[in-house]
């Protein structure tokens, strides 16, 4: 069974939290909501409510299997938490699967560990990604070792079947 961080703040896109939470789930693995402040609740664009379960402070790279960062406005919160962006990195720095969806490639392109690598994402932020040294494609799902992004909520099934996989489901 792994452990998976769900990296998320307030006005998170509910689908790209909720689906890839439920399948981790499902898949019987843990899935820990993360985000700046223990207890928060914390809202999505379409007012699902989710309560931090463990604050920025208290996550270690070392406690996780895999990072999950949901899109929405939530990712251009996130990579304001210099320790959520330290989990980011460091979790794909030992090789764990990081995966992002939509806006989520604002926390990797704050963490540095998209120069070099193909990604996807929402296409406002593409010239965000390229800047930060990726290479942008416009795919449901792109898998560059470790890394795993998507683009939009339509790509769910796509992305949860590739964390799934490297988290040996």
């Amino acid at each position: 069974m792994a452990k998976v961080a769900f990296v998320v703040d307030e006005i998170f896109e509910d689908s790209e939290f909720q689906v890839p939470y439920d399948e981790v789930r499902k898949a019987g693995h843990e899935a820990v909501v993360v985000g700046r402040e223990k207890g928060k609740e914390v809202t999505g664009k379409k007012g699902t409510k989710v309560t931090v379960e463990l604050g920025s402070d208290d996550a270690r790279a070392d406690d996780f299997d895999a990072v999950v960062v949901p899109g929405g406005y939530s990712p251009d919160k996130v990579r304001t938490d210099a320790k959520l962006v330290d989990l980011t990195r460091q979790a794909y720095e030992h090789g764990k699967p990081v995966a992002a969806i939509c806006h989520a490639g604002w926390v990797l392109a704050e963490a540095d560990i998209v120069r070099g690598k193909t990604v996807t994402s929402y296409h406002s932020i593409r010239t965000d990604l390229v800047n930060a040294g990726a290479e942008w494609v416009d795919k449901e799902v792109v898998e560059d070792g470790n890394l795993i992004t998507s683009r939009t909520p339509a790509d769910l099934p796509a992305f949860c079947a590739t964390l799934l996989r490297q988290l040996g489901s």
